[in-house]
């Protein structure tokens, strides 16, 4: 599932992964702190909200869409309704057509990443919605 070279740095970047699939969450967030990210881990829904309430703000929260509990996408509309500009990436195994359009209504810096991935497209993608992070953040900043 996972390449072992490493090529992107996500240093100081604060991220929560959330997966109630415990070996899928184990080497997500590992290959994401091997990379410099500060790496928060939630096995479930609920877990996700009760990090993004005492640990957030992060810069990124990637999460499974379905999980005990609460989904990750019932997760996410929560966390859109109280936190909004966090970016998300939403993985899913489930090959349902609706859950692509059902994404991108939460909104932009929102990404599907369909299991199985390789870490080189996790890296893309985490990579690339941080410097969307990044930019807004500093653009915010100016004004």
């Amino acid at each position: 599932m996972f390449l072992a070279a490493a090529t992107v740095t996500l240093s100081g970047a604060r991220i929560l992964v959330a997966d109630d699939d415990l070996h899928l969450l184990r080497a997500v967030a590992s290959a994401l702190s091997r990379l410099g990210a500060e790496v928060t881990r939630a096995a479930n829904g609920a877990e996700l909200l009760y990090h993004l309430a005492g640990k957030g703000p992060f810069d990124l929260v990637i999460t499974d869409i379905a999980m005990p509990w609460m989904t990750g996408e019932q997760a996410m509309l929560a966390t859109r309704t109280a936190v909004s500009g966090t970016s998300i990436v939403i993985m899913t195994g489930l090959h349902d057509e609706s859950i692509s359009e059902r994404v991108s209504e939460l909104g932009e810096h929102t990404v599907l990443l369909r299991k199985p991935f390789d870490l080189s497209q996790l890296e893309s993608v985490v990579t690339t919605l941080l410097e969307q992070h990044s930019r807004a953040r500093a653009a915010n900043d100016k004004t």
